[in-house]
């Protein structure tokens, strides 16, 4: 957790300004007790009253002055913790956002939404009250002690057998506590995964009837979750019925020989409830420390969590010395690429050897599984390739030496799921292009077969779209996310099986647009329909990873047998003719 409060850097006088208004608030409570022991010793054993009238105004200054630092103190505490936390969130959300794939892979989606919302609260709430207690509670526990000892040094030998008897306690529950703070992270994990899948897979759930199935799941991810943190409250409730039975034998024991010390004449009533209060301020101090153990183990199991996703290495990071390409532009040559995915017994995709100049059309097609997605997946650097694995070039250089902001924004991805974002349909479309403008986003619309249905909407182009385009049918959302690929007017097109939701009459008005559109860039299209790649200008056939067949659709049915196959099952012999 030290790790991560190097973070803090930003808010140091702040807390110098806390501790400080920390201290003065400590000795203005160690100070009281003092004060009301000269009361009682001097002006009411002595009956003086215009002493008792001057020693409790001061008191009430004092009360006063340490109320204001205590107010001053939890405002900058707070202010601290917060934009703690607010930078941590800030830091991990950027540090996600440059992973490759396989790095969100590994941790997991569910896990990275725990640890950038619930873990970063645990680690905000533990340093708001550090700078509280953490600070606070050993001030008070020392001064307290000095305090003591200055009004009687002797009954202040109590606390050498008080204070181990707390520690040893605290140290015991803390210590058994502890295992269970992780266990409870990873628990949170998995209900997150199971509500995450849930509410994503609404439609599927309900349409199999598999709502039973669906609530046990959550119900046994909610029980373990419950179990683990009944257990680990069980051992920490301990902590406080110990504090308290210590206090109350400690105030009894004070008490007691406070008393026979009174009748022998070696000290006065005013000073017994001095050092009783003090001692009840050495006790608080050590609850406070023991709830800060209550909290402290939670917090490292979640700094713990937020430490590894801020110190997992990238696997795809841009080279010292960044190259731009020459004057090709949109040229994309794979030279003998394989690739594998991490931990994967075979390659997904082997010796895949092709180029796509500008204002051709290459669509590559295949069974599923056959490593047609992850082709392209290449491209734009989602994954790199094997090391030894061949050569992918974009314009003439590897893709490796460019980095990910120029290679990415020479690419117009339509990806086979079609994803959207809250906002406007404008919106969503230049996200293709930040500043298109009106017309820009209009004839991108027009030219992706989006326009009429867009246009036949209540607030047209400002029309709102629901969380990941619940309100769109699949058709609809295909072609917004083709308008925003289009709006960017990019060098290099990728659609990944991006017509697959379309009509056959909707699918060639829009085929017969786009190679109009993009007449002067490269186009790789990823399809399963063979009326889809029939007129590119090249066909890459892929089977288990593997180019077995590669030319124009009349080429491939006199050499490929995998494409007749593929073409036989969906075309008939009038259509094939």
């Amino acid at each position: 957790m030290l790790k991560l409060y190097r973070n803090l850097k930003p808010y140091a006088w702040i807390v110098v300004i806390s501790v400080i208004l920390l201290f003065i608030q400590a000795m203005t409570e160690l100070y009281l007790p003092t004060l009301m022991s000269d009361i009682v010793d001097k002006g009411v054993v002595g009956k003086d009253i215009p002493y008792i009238w001057r020693i409790g105004g001061y008191m009430l200054l004092v009360a006063a002055g340490g109320a204001i630092c205590s107010i001053l103190a939890s405002y900058f505490s707070a202010k601290t913790s917060m934009g703690f936390g607010r930078d941590l969130r800030r830091k991990v959300f950027s540090r996600v956002e440059s992973y490759s794939l396989h790095e969100i892979d590994k941790i997991g989606t569910a896990s990275l939404i725990t640890r950038t919302t619930n873990d970063i609260t645990q680690v905000q709430q533990v340093t708001l009250m550090i700078m509280r207690m953490m600070i606070m509670a050993p001030i008070m526990c020392i001064g307290g002690i000095i305090m003591a000892v200055s009004k009687d040094a002797e009954l202040s030998l109590s606390f050498a057998i008080v204070i181990p008897v707390l520690a040893l306690a605290i140290f015991l529950i803390a210590r058994r506590g502890i295992p269970y703070f992780k266990i409870m992270q990873v628990k949170i994990d998995n209900l997150n995964r199971v509500v995450r899948e849930n509410l994503m897979g609404i439609r599927v759930i309900r349409a199999f009837n598999r709502t039973d199935r669906e609530v046990k799941r959550f119900t046994k991810a909610n029980e373990e979750l419950t179990d683990t943190a009944i257990r680990v409250n069980k051992i920490m409730a301990l902590m406080m019925p110990v504090m308290m039975l210590v206090m109350n034998f400690s105030s009894i024991a004070i008490i007691w020989f406070g008393g026979i010390r009174i009748d022998n004449g070696d000290m006065k009533v005013g000073a017994l409830m001095a050092f009783l209060q003090y001692a009840m301020q050495i006790m608080f101090s050590l609850v406070m420390m023991s709830m800060m153990f209550v909290m402290i183990p939670r917090a490292q199991a979640s700094a713990a969590r937020i430490n590894e996703v801020l110190d997992m290495t990238a696997e795809i990071t841009d080279t010292n010395a960044p190259k731009t390409t020459g004057s090709k532009r949109g040229f994309v040559e794979f030279r003998n690429v394989s690739f594998s995915y991490p931990g994967a017994e075979e390659a997904a995709i082997r010796n895949i050897t092709f180029s796509a100049s500008p204002g051709e059309t290459t669509a590559i097609i295949g069974g599923t599984g056959s490593g047609k997605s992850t082709l392209i997946s290449l491209i734009p650097r989602f994954y790199d390739i094997d090391n030894n694995g061949g050569q992918l070039l974009i314009d003439g250089v590897d893709a490796r030496e460019l980095t990910q902001e120029n290679l990415r924004s020479k690419i117009g991805l339509v990806p086979q799921t079609a994803v959207l974002f809250t906002g406007s349909i404008a919106e969503n479309i230049r996200y293709g292009k930040e500043d298109a403008t009106d017309d820009e986003v209009r004839y991108a619309a027009q030219v992706a077969q989006a326009a009429d249905f867009v246009e036949s909407m209540p607030e047209g182009f400002g029309s709102e779209i629901a969380q990941g385009g619940g309100n769109l049918s699949g058709g609809q959302k295909q072609r917004l996310s083709i308008a925003r690929a289009l709006v960017r007017k990019p060098e290099i097109y990728i659609f990944d099986d991006s017509f697959s939701a379309l009509d056959f009459k909707t699918d060639a008005r829009l085929r017969a647009a786009l190679k109009k559109e993009t007449g002067d860039a490269t186009v790789l299209i990823v399809a399963q329909r063979v009326s889809t790649v029939m007129d590119a200008d090249r066909i890459i056939v892929l089977d288990d990873g593997e180019i077995t067949g590669m030319g124009t659709h009349k080429q491939l049915m006199e050499t490929s047998q995998v494409y007749r196959e593929i073409v036989s099952s969906q075309l008939s012999e009038e259509e094939i003719a």
